[in-house]
């Protein structure tokens, strides 16, 4: 079994192995040239997300600068905005469905290292060699999800579809579909309603209109 099979099993792998830091350093260098660009290089940054991800859905937008670990790691769906600053520490496989927004500074992160330091330091393979190991838990955001700045996603999490994600929250547990959560950590707070639909705000609204045939609720 390699090591990249190992994360996707969910045990301990080593993260210095040589083939694991070869995709690293390749989504690392793909990340940093992507950072480069300008915003209106469109095929130019159309042409590195699909290098560095395994999926990037039409329509999606990523403003840049990024940093994705592994990069091949991560689907990203459909019409998806994705603002400054965006990390993804994807060791393990991270899913993000369509018509997702992200604030700036968003992370989700995967790996979960050994709490006991000496065991952090250096544990020992099958063979009895000094070797420092980390274990990873995938992530899961559904579809129609808006994160506020600063929010962090840690390992295992799963968003279920529709919800929304207080600014500098630390999502450290799954949230249900059609949620308000924030918080550090990230605590469900109520479910999203109709009364939370901007018909019942006219003075923001000003004239504009929502679209009557979309079934939200």
């Amino acid at each position: 079994m390699t090591e990249e099979q190992k994360i996707f099993k969910g045990v301990l792998f080593c993260p210095g192995d040589p083939e694991l830091r070869a995709i690293k350093l390749r989504s690392h260098n793909l990340s940093k040239d992507y950072s480069n660009t300008y915003e209106d290089e469109t095929e130019k940054r159309a042409a590195l997300a699909k290098e560095i991800l395994a999926e990037f859905g039409e329509g999606s937008f990523m403003q840049g600068p990024v940093f994705f670990h592994y990069g091949k790691h991560t689907r990203i769906g459909k019409r998806v905005f994705i603002n400054y600053n965006f990390t993804v520490q994807d060791d393990a496989l991270v899913t993000i469905g369509d018509d997702c927004n992200f604030g700036p500074n968003v992370t989700i992160v995967t790996p979960i290292h050994p709490m006991v330091p000496e065991e952090r330091k250096l544990m020992l393979d099958k063979d009895g060699n000094d070797k420092r190991f980390c274990y990873a838990k995938p992530v899961v955001i559904g579809s129609n999800c808006w994160f506020g700045a600063n929010v962090t996603v840690c390992p295992g999490v799963t968003i279920g579809d529709g919800c929304v994600i207080g600014a500098g929250s630390v999502v450290t547990r799954d949230i249900p579909p059609r949620t308000f959560a924030a918080g550090v950590p990230c605590k469900a707070i109520r479910e999203i309603t109709d009364d939370d639909s901007m018909v019942h705000k006219p003075e923001i609204l000003d004239g504009n209109s929502i679209k009557l045939d979309w079934k939200l609720f």
